[in-house]
């Protein structure tokens, strides 16, 4: 629900890389250089994973979700759907897409959310080569 103001925390970040970039940095007093490098660190840990992402995801994954409530209620508003683990302590009805594990347990969450990661790799490999197979068939269209 905080889209934008994420956005506006972004572009920021990106005009701070920017300015230090083209070296902005070198022509002001070094009391300012520090607070801006400090500003910038402190976007980048916090924003630095989201930078690149230009619309809201298309899913969500959450291990715990009674621990994470807030992340639910947040993908409910904004009609995201939700993968989660659902552990016996849980309410499996405000999750769209149930996985039964134990969020507990530190080698089954690393499993898990490493089968997710690989599940998401090889759908984008897919969809970069559904799109190479259409821009071949475009290239040949437009050769005819």
């Amino acid at each position: 629900t905080n889209f934008k103001t994420i956005q506006t925390r972004i572009n920021r970040l990106r005009k701070l890389e920017a300015m230090e970039a083209d070296g902005t940095f070198d022509v002001l007093p070094k009391k300012e250089v520090i607070g801006l490098r400090l500003e910038m660190e402190k976007l980048t840990k916090y924003l630095g994973g989201i930078k690149d992402m230009k619309k809201l995801p298309g899913a969500l994954f959450i291990v715990d979700p009674r621990k994470e409530n807030i992340a639910v209620l947040e993908a409910r508003k904004l009609n995201i759907p939700i993968v989660a683990t659902v552990d016996t302590n849980c309410d499996p009805d405000v999750i769209d897409h149930v996985i039964p594990a134990n969020d507990d347990a530190i080698r089954a969450v690393k499993l898990l959310t490493a089968k997710m990661a690989d599940a998401v790799l090889e759908g984008r490999q897919g969809m970069q080569m559904e799109e190479a197979a259409e821009s071949e068939e475009v290239a040949a269209e437009d050769a005819e």
